[in-house]
């Protein structure tokens, strides 16, 4: 008979590689739609027109879009977290060590953005890091407050305020693809060289990431991130099993609020303001249903073994992201086998489940040969100037 048995310190960070893991896994299923097609200029609700794409669009839409970054953002700062505490512990000083880490994340991410893919993270986690860093200091359940009030009441105040125009004027929300956006890319990425590539690349990036987007970027990470780092300064992770009611009871209030609000354009109008909702609103609470999810999966000893690969990956995050980025540019883009547009949603998503399974087997060997993945381990290097200094996995 399966019980639920207490897990060793060590397992219990295995846990937080583990929702790594599988961050990794959402993120990849969501970004292989935009290495494979115009996604940001398209109409997503009426672009796919195969049977099984209208079908499967769904089920990504509510299931994985908007959810992922939301929780790797809880992870980044459960990261740092951890990582304050250890300095506390060595009695080192964490604050410069951070800065300098953060530095070097957002030359990685510049790197990944300007000259791999458009829709990088790194740029955005390593700056809304900075930001974090002035909380720091703050208590666990302290930051954790500040991050549910800074998440929800803007959201809710932003969501009520669109779905209020949408009642009065329909046009103002109404989804247009963008023609002329979805020529472009398909004309760069498909078959433009390097200059054309590079052009539409920093294009793209602009769009999402520019002066009209970075205060909604601003209240849809920071407190994620600050969410994670309360979470890691109460050993939320460590406490799964003696707190295991409240785990359930959050995951399940979280679950059916995430899929609730995430359905809403099924429910009622596919349009800009109900999209926004779904996303803004919904994909924190379901990002914090899947980390409770996998946390309380962790404390069966069984499943645990079943979820290490998951984990293993989810310990080379930064350098399984980065090679899901080169490979799907590589399938896709003019410089590589030149696919861009040739795809349906269906199998860029089968695709993408396959890749994955590969860097999970590839992690788990590179693992069993080496403390840590290739980028972590040139990130490591770098934070601590070349002198590596040696810790507990």
């Amino acid at each position: 008979m399966q019980s639920f048995t207490a897990i060793q310190k060590q397992e219990r960070i295995h846990s937080l590689d583990a929702i790594r893991g599988f961050s990794l896994l959402g993120i990849f299923i969501i970004n292989m739609i935009s290495f494979h097609s115009p996604f940001l200029y398209i109409d997503p609700y009426t672009w796919w027109k195969n049977p099984a794409d209208q079908m499967v669009y769904p089920w990504i839409d509510i299931l994985v879009q908007a959810s992922f970054y939301p929780l790797f953002a809880m992870m980044f700062g459960y990261g740092l977290g951890i990582q304050q505490e250890r300095a506390q512990l060595k009695g080192t000083s964490f604050y410069p060590f951070a800065i300098r880490r953060l530095m070097i994340l957002l030359f990685i991410g510049c790197i990944h953005a300007f000259l791999v893919w458009s829709g990088d993270i790194l740029i955005n986690y390593a700056l809304f890091g900075f930001l974090l860093l002035l909380f720091m200091r703050l208590s666990g359940k302290v930051l954790i407050w500040i991050g549910v009030l800074l998440f929800a009441i803007p959201q809710a105040f932003l969501s009520i305020l669109l779905i209020l125009v949408s009642f009065v004027d329909q046009s103002g929300v109404v989804y247009y693809a963008d023609i002329q956006g979805i020529e472009s890319s398909i004309n760069a990425y498909r078959d433009g060289g390097f200059s054309e590539i590079f052009k539409q690349r920093f294009d793209d990036w602009f769009a999402v990431n520019g002066p009209a987007n970075i205060f909604f970027l601003l209240l849809s990470i920071l407190p994620m991130m600050l969410i994670g780092a309360g979470a890691s300064k109460i050993h939320a992770l460590e406490k799964v099993r003696e707190n295991r009611g409240k785990w359930m009871l959050l995951l399940t209030l979280t679950l059916i609020t995430g899929i609730v609000i995430k359905s809403l354009p099924y429910l009622f109008q596919q349009n800009l303001a109900y999209s926004y909702v779904q996303d803004a609103l919904g994909g924190p609470f379901l990002s914090v249903s899947y980390a409770a999810f996998i946390a309380l999966l962790m404390l069966n000893r069984k499943l645990n073994k079943i979820l290490k690969p998951l984990a293993t990956a989810g310990k080379m995050s930064l350098t399984n992201y980065l090679t899901q980025s080169i490979v799907g540019t590589l399938i896709f883009y003019s410089y590589g086998l030149g696919l861009y547009g040739g795809v349906t949603l269906l199998t860029g998503t089968w695709l993408a489940i396959g890749i994955f399974c590969i860097q999970v087997i590839l992690s788990e060997i590179w693992l069993s040969k080496f403390r840590y993945g290739p980028a972590e381990k040139l990130w490591r290097i770098l934070s601590y100037k070349g002198k590596v200094k040696e810790e507990a996995k």
